[in-house]
């Protein structure tokens, strides 16, 4: 595997790992609140893949977060306690953000059918709200110890394109960042609308675990056999 970062004015500053030969896929993966790119880098070399992916680890943008006191740090959205939905046009925008680089993968030859959005905590906020909403049917969507956006919104808003799409759910189930409750409600909405959410919990905090390691490469297998 190789790695660079690259970066312009309109897309994320990103950290890459390339496979041996040419890659069957993309994952896209994003890191939490505080956290940078290379956060889940050191688990790609732990995957036993079937398949050569590429995996794209952006950067999310530095900005003031109102829970930890307005300090300024990368997030993909604000998290206000007193507002639970003011985070809403900040992970807008970020899912364009996001786009931009499932747009990229494209011109290098991805089909949508090629590509997974991942995201741990905030990050697998941004990875179901656009995965969900994408008119063209992704490889899957793995979404760890997160949750969805303001889910009671969500029925309007999905693409009929994505309802067959694969989906990990992970959570710890004791979790204090984000309760697994929260988790399992965003769960249950999902199969509500009639998506397929292979979940797994874990006796574990907010992180990941060896145990999920080997599940998450078990998913992906299946998704890319």
């Amino acid at each position: 595997m190789t790695q660079h970062s690259a970066g312009s004015d309109q897309l994320l500053e990103t950290v890459e790992l390339e496979p041996q030969g040419d890659a069957a896929g993309t994952v896209i993966w994003l890191h939490g609140l505080g956290a940078d790119g290379n956060d889940f880098e050191p688990i790609v070399p732990m995957l036993t893949l079937n398949q050569p992916l590429r995996f794209v680890f952006p950067n999310a943008p530095v900005r003031p977060v109102t829970i930890n006191a307005g300090m300024e740090m990368r997030a993909w959205y604000d998290i206000d306690p007193g507002s639970p939905l003011s985070g809403s046009d900040d992970i807008a925008e970020s899912a364009a953000q996001i786009q931009a680089l499932v747009e990229r993968e494209h011109s290098r030859g991805m089909a949508a059918s090629q590509i997974t959005l991942a995201g741990f905590s905030q990050g697998g906020v941004i990875a179901l709200h656009l995965g969900l909403r994408c008119q063209q049917r992704l490889a899957g969507l793995m979404a760890l110890s997160t949750y969805v956006h303001n889910p009671e919104s969500l029925a309007q808003e999905v693409s009929f394109a994505s309802v067959d799409v694969p989906i990990f759910m992970a959570h710890g189930v004791a979790d204090p960042m984000i309760p697994i409750a929260r988790a399992v409600t965003a769960r249950e909405t999902l199969i509500g609308l009639n998506y397929q959410v292979e979940w797994h919990e874990y006796q574990m905090g907010h992180q990941v675990c060896p145990e999920e390691i080997r599940d998450l490469e078990a998913w992906l297998n299946r998704v890319y056999p």
